[in-house]
């Protein structure tokens, strides 16, 4: 936990930005009956019944200090999946930057193998040495301020009921190129002084 509580006191630099990245599902869901319109002094109506059109995953990159994030939807979350959008990190995202320190969480397809699954052992090599990796402890995925990003697009970025993965998609893009024309950045206060003094029980104890 403190390691990355140190990572996020970092000052800002761009040769070496700080990332966050985290993924989610998200059904596609259809109506089941036509909505009814909203007309004046009544509200739109949805009918309670919907339809599962499958799931797709959102994958958040977001540099906390830059005002910088991208959400990317992709059919699958697989390893192939995470090493190509972690390639797009490193050529696209942010290619003049001489190493990216990528914060994440411990899944298993988060992992260096995936790079050597999904391209040459050059290719993956190159990627690999780009990157400094912190990863998240047990059940501390609350201290990955790319949730913050998923939770706003979830709640304020995206229809309540998507049916097919090119409007997500559309949605998706439409929401980031809002969110990064505002440059909104992540003021993150939590340090490792405060998780001595309020996770104390996580801590082994020492008497003198």
């Amino acid at each position: 936990m403190e390691d990355v509580l140190d990572v996020y006191k970092r000052p800002r630099d761009e040769e070496h930005p700080v990332v966050c990245m985290d993924e989610c599902p998200k059904q596609l869901i259809g109506e089941k009956r036509t909505p009814l319109p909203a007309q004046p002094g009544r509200a739109a109506c949805f009918d309670t019944e919907y339809v599962r059109n499958g799931t797709c995953d959102i994958f958040m990159f977001v540099a906390p200090l830059e005002g910088w994030r991208r959400a990317e939807i992709t059919e699958q979350r697989t390893c192939i999946d995470w090493a190509s959008q972690i390639k797009t990190l490193v050529n696209v995202d942010f290619a003049d930057a001489e190493k990216i320190t990528l914060v994440m969480d411990n899944l298993n397809t988060h992992s260096i193998a995936s790079l050597y699954k999904a391209f040459p052992p050059e290719e993956a090599n190159r990627i690999r040495n780009r990157l400094e990796i912190h990863y998240m402890p047990k059940h501390g995925s609350w201290l990955n301020m790319a949730e913050i990003e998923l939770s706003v697009i979830n709640n304020h970025g995206l229809s309540d009921r998507i049916p097919a993965i090119e409007q997500m998609r559309a949605e998706t893009d439409a929401w980031n190129l809002r969110r990064n024309k505002d440059a909104c950045k992540i003021d993150w206060q939590f340090t490792a002084a405060d998780a001595r003094i309020k996770l104390k029980r996580l801590y082994p104890q020492f008497t003198s």
